[in-house]
């Protein structure tokens, strides 16, 4: 099998590299029914740019996505003897420090927990263990689904498909839908220590169609390198807020654009002397085809592969097997 593309140009990107300021767009989503066309513009235009953009007036009340922060703190305060119960299934459950990026060949400094609708038989923790929290995250899981179909219609609409097909591609009614929520916890670090090099998440491209990503005021790290400042790997750092859903593209959707719209590297650096170094955590929906559905390109720019072996693909080369 020809490695990957998006494998390939993974492991070139390890170096520390340059930093430097560049805008990261803030999109309002109020009355997107009547404004439409004008936001579609306003996020292609972003998107085709950077990879990377932030929304705001999204529609997913701030109170929801604390009470989601919530449960994942107290699912990651669990003890790893009572987490291990609910381990890591192909792109379900529990890891901690098995993610190694091929940019950096090391763990990166976190653990997760994902949910995928059609692979959580026994990796719920029941309402003794943890109250509330599987009918918090199916909740928040959707919500996240509606504003992703929401925005993937736009991408939709500028690359000439119907409305809803990508809608119809990541159907959460289906024994086959791969649309992933993953709760993130990277660990606090030593105050002292000099972590020059050292990544929370070391530099990669998402595997999906489009990512949303909560973060919390405070706790920053996120930084994107454009694909045109690839080559002298330079980071501009991505500011955190309550209120903003920064999002980008993944690599799906770039296949499925014939490179139209650019999926950019992005790594969470450690702190520096003066930022916060306790606990971060944010929450990732990963937009993610159904597994039968076929990505390609309408130019064929590469082959056509489901979404089922190209998702099994970028986890096998992303995690280590346990």
């Amino acid at each position: 099998m020809v490695e990957m593309t998006e494998l390939q140009r993974e492991r070139a990107m390890g170096a520390l590299g340059t930093e430097s300021d560049r805008e990261v767009r803030r999109i309002s989503l109020t009355d997107l029914a009547t404004r439409r066309d004008e936001i579609a513009d306003e996020i292609w235009s972003a998107a085709t740019d950077i990879g990377f953009f932030q929304v705001v007036d999204h529609g997913i009340d701030l109170d929801r996505v604390r009470a989601a922060f919530d449960m994942a703190e107290r699912f990651f305060a669990l003890p790893p003897q009572v987490k291990s119960r609910w381990p890591k299934r192909y792109n379900s459950g529990w890891e901690q420090l098995t993610q190694i990026r091929p940019s950096v060949g090391v763990p990166d400094q976190k653990e997760s927990y994902q949910v995928t609708l059609s692979n959580m038989d026994g990796l719920w923790p029941d309402d003794e263990e943890l109250p509330g929290f599987a009918s918090t995250m199916l909740d928040f899981e959707h919500r996240c689904w509606a504003l992703a179909m929401q925005l993937l219609s736009l991408f939709a609409d500028k690359l000439g498909f119907e409305r809803d097909f990508f809608t119809r591609a990541h159907n959460p009614s289906s024994s086959t839908y791969q649309s992933t929520l993953r709760l993130l916890h990277y660990f606090p670090l030593p105050a002292e220590a000099d972590l020059t090099g050292v990544w929370r998440a070391g530099a990669h491209t998402d595997f999906d169609c489009l990512t949303l990503l909560f973060q919390r005021q405070g706790q920053g790290g996120l930084q994107v390198c454009p694909g045109k400042e690839r080559d002298t790997q330079e980071w501009t750092s991505v500011h955190p807020s309550d209120e903003a859903i920064t999002c980008n593209i993944g690599d799906m959707l770039m296949r499925w654009s014939d490179d139209l719209l650019p999926s950019n590297f992005h790594r969470v650096r450690s702190p520096g002397p003066t930022d916060h170094r306790g606990a971060r955590y944010s929450i990732a929906f990963f937009a993610q085809a159904n597994s039968e559905v076929t990505v390609a390109g309408p130019q064929g720019k590469y082959p056509p592969i489901s979404a089922k072996d190209y998702l099994q693909q970028r986890i096998n080369a992303n995690f280590v097997k346990k």
